[in-house]
């Protein structure tokens, strides 16, 4: 059988099966992606350079599809070394197909390259939501390998309307992120 892509099965095999799984009468009840954000932070001390932060802000274009935009702190901080008006992160703000393209690619053939993984962690945020920290850019097979001096991490934020964790945990595990298998306790029976 073909793999039928993630847009394809968000517009009609998940929501049945998560209408099944959650005993929904109604399919608009189910929860469903939202947003996806992808940010990296700058330090000025390692990413203070213009053409440091044009190199960024190509990777991520080139990743995910979409130009980003830069982020500029909103007030001094003296204690950070953050003043009004720095450029203090690099974001963009995925939906609709350029969302379900993205994460497909990340699912299938992102997450797999990264060496010795076991999974991804099962922390959700208590309203259904998950993010996923990457160290290096370069696991994402469009970016060409980077000089040592520009590589840098990311977090993907994905959004759902879930709501809660179970019901956001039972979205994703239909979306097939790969989450850690925890293993069962044993617990010896007391005499």
């Amino acid at each position: 059988m073909a793999h039928s892509s993630l847009h394809t099965r968000l517009k009609k095999d998940i929501p049945e099966a998560l209408k099944k799984e959650l005993k929904e009468s109604n399919i608009m009840a189910v929860p469903r992606l939202s947003k996806v954000i992808v940010n990296v932070g700058l330090n000025q001390k390692k990413y203070g350079s213009k053409d440091i932060q044009q190199y960024i802000a190509e990777t991520i274009a080139l990743i995910t599809g979409q130009r980003p935009t830069f982020r500029k702190g909103k007030k001094s901080i003296s204690n950070f070394n953050i003043r009004e008006g720095m450029i203090l992160g690099c974001m963009t703000t995925l939906r609709g197909k350029n969302m379900h393209d993205f994460l497909d690619r990340l699912i299938s053939y992102v997450l797999p390259r990264i060496r010795d993984f076991r999974g991804l962690p099962g922390n959700f945020d208590g309203r259904g939501n998950y993010s996923i920290g990457i160290i290096d850019q370069s696991i994402f097979p469009e970016v060409p390998a980077p000089e040592a001096n520009k590589i840098f991490g990311m977090q993907v934020q994905i959004v759902t309307t879930a709501g809660t964790d179970e019901r956001g945990r039972a979205l994703m595990q239909q979306i097939h992120i790969p989450f850690r298998k925890t293993p069962k306790k044993n617990i010896a029976p007391s005499a």
